[in-house]
């Protein structure tokens, strides 16, 4: 891939999300074992991460962990949640020294205690920083939050804090994990495949997708503004027509 792509400063996308798929392929096609591949994966997520930071994107968001991840072989479970808190740990100054927050969403409390330790002092120590907020999916599943922001809004509205006649696209979108997130405009996915697995359903209504081949292990700083720059190349127009939107 060329590393000659321009990309118009004018038009980077406030929130970026990727799912980062293709780990167990990656370490099947070099004959190691799955968790191979998961490790191997970390050089992506840095190179993706400082990528986001440099371009001034404001929102990264990874989808690590799925909710129906927890469904994997134990042995795999297991080792991943060991690299999730060793990762965190050793990154987290990296973190600081680049001015980016570290957020989750999901159903953080299934994580093991050693992982939800480590999360929760880097979440604090990077609190304040102002740079790119980097967003973590954790045991996240986007049906599960959609059912949790209903059942939110209707306590409620049985408590008389809240009428039905109120709830909207904006009250629904409070109770959500990402009240305080933008929606992304761009969507990533690895591997191929072309579904976005339980991942932001409400937040992508108006997402721009992106499919590559590329495994996640292999992703590189090119392969994100490759990406950038095919967004850039479309016209969003919002259930509006081209003409409404060159006039506007």
């Amino acid at each position: 891939m060329s590393a000659q792509v321009k990309l118009d400063a004018n038009n980077i996308p406030t929130h970026v999300a990727i799912i980062m798929d293709g780990n167990g392929r990656w370490a099947k096609q070099s004959g190691k074992p799955r968790i191979f591949g998961h490790r191997s994966a970390l050089n992506a997520v840095r190179e993706a991460t400082e990528c986001a930071a440099e371009l001034g994107i404001k929102f990264l968001t990874l989808y690590a962990f799925s909710e129906e991840n927890w469904n994997r072989p134990k042995d795999e479970v297991g080792g991943l949640m060991d690299l999730l808190a060793s990762a965190i740990q050793s990154e987290t100054a990296t973190l600081l020294k680049n001015n980016i927050r570290l957020m989750t969403i999901g159903h953080t409390a299934k994580l093991p205690k050693s992982v939800a330790q480590q999360l929760d002092e880097s979440i604090r120590k990077t609190a304040t920083n102002t740079g790119l907020t980097l967003v973590l999916a954790l045991s996240y599943s986007s049906r599960d939050e959609i059912c949790e922001a209903a059942k939110q809004l209707a306590i409620q509205v049985g408590k008389g804090q809240l009428k039905a006649e109120d709830i909207n696209e904006a009250t629904f979108g409070r109770a959500l994990y990402t009240s305080n997130i933008p929606d992304p405009e761009l969507l990533i996915r690895t591997s191929g495949e072309s579904r976005l697995s339980n991942f932001l359903l409400w937040q992508s209504a108006y997402t721009e997708l992106y499919f590559t081949p590329v495994l996640w292990p292999d992703f590189r700083k090119q392969h994100l503004i490759q990406a950038i720059a095919d967004y850039q190349g479309r016209e969003r127009r919002f259930g509006k027509t081209s003409e409404q939107i060159q006039q506007a």
